[in-house]
């Protein structure tokens, strides 16, 4: 089993990377395999709502790491998030990508754990985490949840470090997420997923 985590702040190495590290440690304690891919700092081009990628299953952009974030989570086992706080919300690079990961691809991700981690220097985590959670909810993940909720603080890899209670919450989501992921892979044989309807779109203007 694997998880991917995607580390959505411009600075590869910095608090959002610590936090992440700090799941991906507890996960990999348990046995399971980990993988972070940081979408970098260059262009994240918005969704065009083009609709292209539904016959593809890939976006038609392919000069930014949105299609390889696609392939690598249809393969994994679980989804993990992570993403600094900009004015109570994720990155904008990151809720871009995000659009166009999701848009119209999610039926891959169904059943697939999932989490979103945030990190701020002292307000507004809670409304970024909950904005991460909508792309889960909308696309029949199961959100993991930890002791907590699931953010750190700190305006450098070091502050974050000394956030205890935040690293103590990244290892227990890690713990939990592991957790849910062994009793999915138990279970497979005995309880079949969902049998999905096919999805009915109910306009409010017609």
């Amino acid at each position: 089993m694997n998880v991917l985590l995607i580390n959505g702040s411009p600075h590869e190495n910095g608090c959002t990377f610590t936090a992440l590290s700090e799941v991906a440690g507890q996960l990999e304690k348990q046995g399971i395999g980990t993988e972070i891919l940081h979408i970098g700092t260059g262009p994240i081009h918005g969704c065009i709502a083009c609709g292209k990628c539904t016959g593809t299953g890939h976006c038609q952009f392919d000069d930014d790491p949105v299609n390889r974030a696609i392939d690598l989570t249809k393969q994994a086992d679980g989804l993990v998030v992570g993403s600094p706080v900009y004015y109570a919300s994720p990155n904008g690079s990151l809720r871009a990508f995000m659009d166009r990961m999701f848009f119209r691809k999610s039926a891959a991700y169904a059943f697939k754990p999932a989490a979103a981690i945030v990190n701020c220097r002292r307000g507004g985590a809670t409304t970024a985490f909950e904005t991460l959670n909508r792309y889960f909810t909308i696309a029949s993940m199961p959100v993991v949840s930890s002791q907590y909720w699931n953010e750190t603080h700190g305006v450098t890899p070091e502050q974050v470090r000394q956030d205890l209670e935040g690293m103590q919450t990244m290892r227990t989501l890690g713990n939990n997420m592991a957790w849910l992921l062994k009793c999915i892979e138990h279970s497979k044989t005995a309880v079949p997923y969902p049998v999905r309807e096919p999805p009915v779109a109910t306009n409010f203007i017609r």
